[in-house]
C-alpha cells in the first residue's frame, strides 16, 4: 500500500506577500531659501528707506540735481499712485494691494527651493514693503501716503522717464526675474516644467 508523503506545512502556507512600497517622505523644506527671501527683502528695503530719508533731508525744495552727466538727476517728488506714478489717485487701493502681496509672498517663501525664485521674491517684497511703508506713515495719513520718488533718468521732472525710487527698481528687477525662471521652465519649488512635460509624455 503506498501512502504519500504529508505535504509539508511551507507547500501548503500562502507565499509571503512583500512589504507594500511606500512613497519616500518628502525632503524637509529647505530654510536657506526661505532666508535667501527674507534677507534680500530687508537689505533692499532698508536702502530704499535709508534713501528716501536722505533725498527728503536734503532735495526738499531744491531743484534736480544733476548727476553722471545728466544721465540721472535727483529731485524729490511725492507720488500718490503706483510705480512710476501710475495709478495716481487710488492710493488706498495700492496700500491694500500691497499687503496682498507681502502676504503671498512670505506664504509662498514656505514652499520655495529655487534660489533664484528667491532672489526675485526678496526684491518684490522689499518694494512692496517699502512703499507700503510711506502709505502707512507718510502724510497726509495711514493708507493715503504719498511715496517718495527721487532718481529722474535723462532728463529732470520726469521728463526722459517717470520719476522712481529703489522700491519701484526693486519690484521690476524682481518681477522681470521671475518671468525669465518661469520662461526658462524653473519653478519656485525647485522643478522645472519641462521634465514634467517630459515625463508626462512618457
Amino acid at each position: 500500500m503506498s501512502t504519500e508523503p504529508p505535504s509539508s506545512q511551507n507547500d501548503s502556507a500562502e507565499p509571503d506577500l512583500a512589504p507594500a512600497e511606500t512613497a519616500p517622505p518628502s525632503p524637509p523644506l529647505p530654510k536657506k531659501r526661505v532666508a535667501v527671501v527674507f534677507v534680500v527683502a530687508a537689505v533692499l528695503w532698508g536702502i530704499d528707506l535709508l534713501t528716501k530719508q536722505i533725498a527728503v533731508s536734503t532735495l526738499e525744495g531744491k531743484q534736480p540735481v544733476e548727476f553722471l552727466g545728466g544721465l540721472v538727476y535727483f529731485q524729490l517728488v511725492r507720488n500718490p499712485g503706483a510705480a512710476f506714478s501710475m495709478a495716481t489717485g487710488l492710493t488706498w487701493v495700492l496700500a491694500l494691494v500691497a499687503v496682498a502681496v507681502v502676504v503671498a509672498i512670505v506664504w509662498l517663501s514656505r514652499r520655495l527651493r529655487s534660489v533664484g525664485w528667491a532672489i526675485g521674491l526678496g526684491l518684490v517684497l522689499a518694494g512692496a514693503l517699502g512703499n507700503l511703508t510711506d502709505r502707512i506713515f507718510r502724510a497726509p495719513g495711514p493708507l493715503q501716503g504719498h511715496v517718495v520718488d527721487m532718481i529722474s533718468a535723462f532728463a529732470p521732472n520726469g521728463q526722459g522717464w517717470a520719476i522712481f525710487n529703489v522700491a519701484d527698481s526693486a519690484i521690476c528687477v524682481g518681477g522681470v526675474l521671475i518671468v525669465i525662471l518661469s520662461l526658462l521652465g524653473k519653478d519656485y519649488d525647485g522643478s522645472s516644467t519641462k521634465d514634467k512635460k517630459k515625463a508626462a509624455s512618457e
